[in-house]
């Protein structure tokens, strides 16, 4: 008759699961921790860049740590602080407006089409989906901004390009088609209409879908520049980025004219520095407002891509 195992065995078995589990977090958290000091040093390498003094990075490269320290960047950049400040405010009210507009146009048409009872919602799908297989091209486009709907050198212009993106209203649909239909049943079976449906019950349930993509929306207009070139020459409507665009682009023609010139002074006009600044006044607010949304943040992308 064998033995019976002894009551040590389970309790020493125990201490070892807990003690590989223990070790895996370890390795776990030391990885994150190497993987997140990669992701950091670009972002201390353009810091550090933006503080050192021109001829030192010339001289030396980029390094992480400035080996003679200037804000010569930072002082050229704002000399005219009150077309920064417009600038940050043009960029801001347009990437305000633009991405609550462009999340609520985004999230209605994801939720009719995400209902199984419109009836038309499969041609609506296909006629948004052939948007993203062919374009215009500029120049149409171009006529029909200034010369059709006269929106040059206006605030809208700045605004309507970007409202939506098919995309995104994919990723959105795909979310909320996992909600449960008898959310909406129950709803309507106590009077609800379809909008206070859409607000009162789409939405709340959305909030990791909606994250996800007014954080993408934001950043597409935070970082456009693009239509301000063609259709902005009002210096009030001009965003921080074509600004930026602007300045960076008069500093290199100075540039290149004192190099033509032969003049010596060349090398005092801090382009390099100057574009580390630039980087860093351009991403300030966006890095400032991520750890707000991070925790919807991967939940609604992994959510939106895997339910289809």
């Amino acid at each position: 008759m064998s033995a019976l195992p002894s009551s040590g065995q389970p309790a020493k078995a125990i201490g070892r699961g807990r003690a590989d589990k223990r070790l895996l977090q370890i390795l776990g958290y030391v990885l994150l921790a190497v993987i997140s000091l990669f992701c950091l040093i670009p972002f201390i390498l353009v810091l550090s860049s933006s503080l050192t003094k021109e001829s030192s990075i010339i001289e030396h490269g980029y390094q992480l740590f400035p080996t003679v320290a200037s804000t010569e960047a930072y002082r050229l950049l704002f000399r005219y602080p009150e077309q920064m400040l417009k600038a940050y405010a043009v960029t801001i009210g347009v990437t305000v407006t633009g991405t609550a507009v462009g999340l609520f146009l985004t999230s209605m048409t994801a939720y009719a089409l995400a209902r199984k009872d419109f009836k038309w919602r499969n041609g609506f799908s296909f006629f948004f989906f052939f948007t993203t297989l062919f374009s215009g091209g500029l120049v149409p486009w171009y006529l029909m901004i200034v010369n059709y709907l006269h929106l040059k050198d206006t605030f809208l212009v700045l605004v309507l390009p970007l409202l939506l993106n098919v995309f995104y209203i994919i990723v959105m649909k795909s979310f909320m088609s996992g909600i449960p239909e008898a959310i909406t049943e129950s709803a309507k079976i106590d009077g609800a209409g379809d909008f206070r449906i859409y607000a009162q019950l789409i939405l709340p349930l959305s909030k990791p879908a909606l994250a996800t993509i007014g954080l993408f929306i934001a950043l597409a207009y935070w970082n456009d520049w693009y239509n301000a070139m063609l259709f902005v020459s009002n210096e009030n409507l001009m965003p921080l980025q074509y600004y930026l665009y602007k300045t960076l682009g008069n500093m290199d023609g100075m540039r290149r004219a004192m190099i033509a010139s032969g003049a010596a002074v060349n090398l005092q006009i801090p382009s390099e520095s100057l574009k580390m600044a630039m980087t860093i006044v351009a991403i300030g607010p966006i890095l400032l407002a991520y750890p707000f949304i991070q925790r919807y943040f991967v939940q609604g992308l992994t959510i939106g891509a895997v339910k289809g």
